[in-house]
Formats: structure tokens, sequence, C-alpha cells
């Protein structure tokens, strides 16, 4: 669990380890060599002594800050830079009456991973009245239809993919049986020349692809509404395909880049988060979860192929 978080600082646990949660290429918290109780006491000739994930002592290392007091923060995080992080705290107990001195010894142990935000597209399901489904004219709207949406979003690097559209009969419950388009697609922020705007800023890439998809799902929503109006307000005959009032629904779909996935199990409190994958599985494309990985060489965190 995340223990207590109080100004950038993560305590220790001396009863279970503590996960902790660093969004990749930022500096994690600091790493407390401490429990809360131990933290409000003296300490005499404290020592601390960090070890990481391959077993190395940290001190010197270039990756890491670590004060004297035993606090690490770890710089500019990376995948591989994950896994487990020990703390060995040592003071000196010194009795009162016979100054005798006691060494005291307190393990603290730190899960720390590497996440990513998710990549956010949305799935947008929307309605369109027809005169029949054997109309020709369906498929040249549906296509046409298509090209404005392409339009409205080219400019954000968003596009529009996984379309398609199905005529059904619909009885409508004082109106008959209708024919209608059930168009359904994808808005997603991978257009081609997507990776040139994460050149410029590739520490947040997903901060500003996820922007990006979320106006292109905005303004896709605005055109709709549009339909609305000029249907009540512009039209003297009501054209044959015409948009179906409220229909226009979004749903929110997540993706993971390769190396990373989600686990609400193993992760509860970074539950939405990308985490990078442990070793024994990998995650080879955009899904998002982590499968095993029958190969006992895959030991290593963020791993993209088996």
């Amino acid at each position: 669990s995340v223990d207590l978080v109080e100004k950038n600082y993560v305590y220790g646990n001396p009863k279970h380890e503590v996960s902790v949660y660093v969004k990749v290429f930022t500096n994690s918290p600091f790493l407390l060599c401490t429990d809360l109780a131990h933290s409000r006491e003296e300490l005499i000739d404290p020592n601390y002594l960090w070890i990481g994930p391959d077993g190395r002592n940290l001190e010197g290392q270039l990756h890491v800050n670590l004060t004297e007091t035993g606090k690490l923060m770890l710089l500019g995080f990376k995948e591989y830079m994950s896994g487990a992080y020990t703390c060995t705290l040592s003071h000196k107990i010194i009795e009162t009456t016979t100054q005798e001195e006691r060494e005291m010894f307190e393990a603290y142990k730190f899960m720390v991973y590497a996440y990513r935000e998710a990549d956010h597209a949305y799935q947008v399901f929307v309605r369109f009245t027809t005169r029949e489904c054997e109309l020709r004219a369906n498929g040249q709207f549906f296509e046409e239809l298509l090209k404005i949406l392409t339009n409205i979003i080219s400019d954000l690097t968003c596009h529009i993919t996984e379309s398609s559209y199905k005529c059904h009969s619909v009885k409508i419950p004082n109106r008959g049986l209708l024919h209608e388009l059930f168009v359904s697609f994808q808005v997603n922020p991978f257009a081609p020349g997507w990776e040139e705007v994460c050149k410029q800023v590739p520490y947040d890439c997903e901060d500003v692809t996820n922007m990006r998809v979320q106006e292109a799902r905005d303004r896709i929503g605005e055109f709709f509404k549009k339909q609305t109006y000029a249907l009540k307000h512009e039209f003297q005959t009501v054209p044959t395909i015409h948009y179906v009032e409220n229909s226009f629904s979004v749903t929110h779909i997540d993706s993971c880049r390769p190396g990373f996935g989600k686990n609400d199990v193993t992760h509860q409190s970074c539950a939405n988060c990308c985490v990078v994958c442990e070793p024994g599985t990998y995650s080879p494309n955009n899904e998002v979860t982590c499968q095993v990985c029958t190969d006992p060489q895959v030991r290593m965190y963020g791993a993209r192929f088996c």
C-alpha cells in the first residue's frame, strides 16, 4: 500500500513493503529510511544503508539524491529503475544508568514502479434516419460524413478509425417503422505526424495527445449538436438522411504503451495508471494488460517481447 505521503515524503513501514508509483522521466518523492514512529524520536548515531534493485549500494550513484538523514530521491525515473529499494537503519540506544550502548536495526522495503498516463481514445456511436436500407445514397452519405469529421479534427493530429455503419429497421412508438443507420467510429490521437508533436514534449507526451483527442471529441460533439439545430431551424424540407436527435454517445477507451499495463488488483492505489510490466510479464502492443511470459529469461521490468 502507499503509506503516509507527506510533503513529497513517503515513510517506510517495518511490517510490510510500501508501494510507490513514479511517472516516467520525473523524480520520485523522497523515500524515508524510517517509519512515522521513529521519525518523531531522537536517534543516536543513525546510519542509513540503501540498496537498489540490482543489489548495489546506492550511495554515490548518478541517478539518486541521497541525503545524510537517509532520504532517497530517484531522479529522472525510467522503466528499468523499477524494483525493490531496501534501506537498513541502524542506531544506538544508550542506557541512562549504565551508559551501556546497544545497536538497533530496522529494515524498510519500498517497491517502486514506473508508470505512464493511459492513452485515451473515444468510441463514438451516432444514428441517422434514412428512407430505406437499400438506398445507394447511404454508403455515399457515410463516406461524406467521415470526410467532414476528419476535416474537423485534422489539425489536432487525431484521426477517425474503426469506422462502420449498419442499417436497421426500428419500430418507434406512435411513429411506425423507421430505417436508421447505426454509425460507429473511434477517434484516436495517433494520426500520421503525432510523433513529431511528442518530440517537442517527450516527457509529457500522453498529456499532450490526451488533450488533443479530448478537443477532437468536443469538436465532433459540437458538430452533431449543430445538426439538431439545423434540422429544427434551417431546413424547409427534412433531408432524406438526417441525424437522430440525442443519438450521439461517447465511450472512453484506454490503452497503454508497450511494456506497460493496468492491473487494479496488484496496483490498487494506481488502478488507472499504465504501470510497468513486472518481471515475467510483457506487453508487445497498446493493449491494457501485461501478458505472462513463459520464458524464464525475461526477468526485467517493462519487457515488450517474450
